[in-house]
């Protein structure tokens, strides 16, 4: 019998919120902050419109013991905010180095949410990563604010897919040495 250790993810405090592991409850919020086309623009990954059962499948994909990234909502009620004021992700790649990715709710844009976020996970480095990477759309230089506020180094421009932009997407890359 092969017994696979179950791999938890911690929960992170900030000032504001805490950084905790996705819940099934969570999926409200979720599907409503993701369904909104200024968010899903800013991302790869989220389509617009959201189909049904979109957000089902990535809540199930963040619970999941077999996931390839680890998602914390931005979870504000032990501060008296809302339970998801956005999400942050962080995958695991190769050479012990991570990717972040993350979106705010239009709400708490410019409120100093995702820096915050940001800087709360790099200095917990949940993963033990001695590098973490993050790309961000040219045409959003407040998430490349983000970054650099937390002390990641630009490194050049490449393109994604967006898929609810339907096309390739001109990015900017970063890097943050946690050696």
């Amino acid at each position: 019998m092969k017994i696979d250790p179950i791999t938890t993810q911690p929960v992170i405090s900030t000032e504001r919120f805490n950084l905790r592991p996705l819940r099934l409850s969570d999926k409200g919020l979720i599907e409503m902050h993701g369904s909104d086309k200024r968010v899903a623009m800013n991302t790869r990954s989220i389509p617009h419109p959201l189909p049904p059962g979109a957000t089902d499948a990535f809540v199930a994909r963040a619970m999941s013991p077999a996931r390839t990234e680890d998602v914390w909502a931005m979870d504000g009620t032990d501060h008296g905010g809302p339970e998801v004021m956005g999400v942050i992700s962080l995958a695991q790649m190769d050479r012990n180095q991570s990717e972040v990715g993350y979106w705010v709710a239009p709400a708490y844009w410019n409120s100093g949410v995702a820096s915050a976020a940001v800087s709360a996970l790099v200095a917990a480095n949940p993963l033990s990563c001695r590098t973490m990477f993050a790309a961000v759309f040219q045409d959003n230089p407040a998430s490349a604010r983000v970054l650099t506020n937390c002390g990641f180094e630009y490194l050049g421009d490449a393109e994604t897919f967006s898929v609810a932009r339907g096309a390739k997407v001109a990015t900017w890359t970063y890097s943050r040495k946690l050696d």
